[in-house]
């Protein structure tokens, strides 16, 4: 039986360096590389050292783009020994000022997509496999300015962590990722071209790996950097409104 993992939004960032690292990994086969981007996928897979990256090119905001990792999944069958599931959208700006479509498709792969892609998976995870969710420290509190985006991680982290617990008996561990800023296209792309990448943004092969290292400890949280986790915490405590307004100012800078 084929042994792979299965990368979402593989085509850039987060998703292209999990890709990568994992088709370092000698006890895999494939590496089936989710993503819009055709282009991408194939300059990722070219590069591959290892295990063979598959670019598997499919928008899984649609039903259509869900449908078809199922499928190749019921027809293949193999031994799924890593899920990531790292597709996803933002959106900066106020709600009242945000596209309605936008915010629908934001949902659906955040949401939607993420929750389905899991369940559609779970069959074909043994002990000793997993997932990993990539949810972000905006999972942590409401953000002012990231209203919908912020709601959507909360959802991740939350079902990540659940998942975890439920999983634990069956040997099959699950780790949510929740890095701050990274340099990556999110920012921009988010914020229609307005925010760039921050100031001391970490490198995305950097909380790839440490990601990846958390999760071969069976760890359930991964913030690659010790300063997330303590801005996790302080947002945890300081009280939703007051992150949400504290968010909203900054962002509006």
């Amino acid at each position: 039986m084929k042994k792979i993992a299965i990368v979402t939004g593989a085509s850039s960032g987060l998703g292209a360096e999990f890709s990568r690292l994992l088709s370092e990994d000698s006890g895999l086969d494939e590496v089936w590389a989710f993503a819009r981007r055709r282009d991408n996928l194939d300059r990722l897979a070219a590069a591959a050292k290892g295990a063979r990256i598959r670019p598997l090119a499919a928008d899984l905001a649609s039903p259509e783009g869900v449908e078809s990792l199922r499928s190749l999944l019921e027809l293949e069958r193999p031994d799924l020994r890593v899920l990531v599931l790292n597709a996803g959208r933002g959106s900066y700006g106020p709600f009242s000022d945000t596209a309605k479509d936008g915010i629908l498709d934001m949902i659906d792969i955040n949401v939607r997509s993420l929750t389905e892609t899991a369940k559609d998976a779970l069959p074909y995870l043994a002990a000793g496999s997993g997932m990993v969710l990539v949810a972000s420290l905006a999972g942590m509190g409401p953000l002012g300015g990231r209203a919908v985006y912020a709601a959507t991680k909360a959802y991740v982290l939350s079902l990540g962590v659940a998942l975890a617990a439920e999983l634990r008996q069956r040997g099959i561990r699950v780790t949510t990722l929740c890095p701050g800023p990274v340099a990556t296209e999110f920012a921009a792309v988010a914020s229609g071209g307005r925010v760039g990448p921050q100031d001391g943004s970490a490198s995305p092969e950097r909380i790839a790996r440490r990601c990846l290292e958390d999760f071969a400890a069976g760890k359930v949280l991964s913030y690659g950097r010790l300063g997330w986790r303590l801005t996790a915490a302080l947002m945890r405590l300081s009280g939703g409104y007051a992150t949400a307004r504290f968010s909203l100012k900054h962002l509006m800078r």
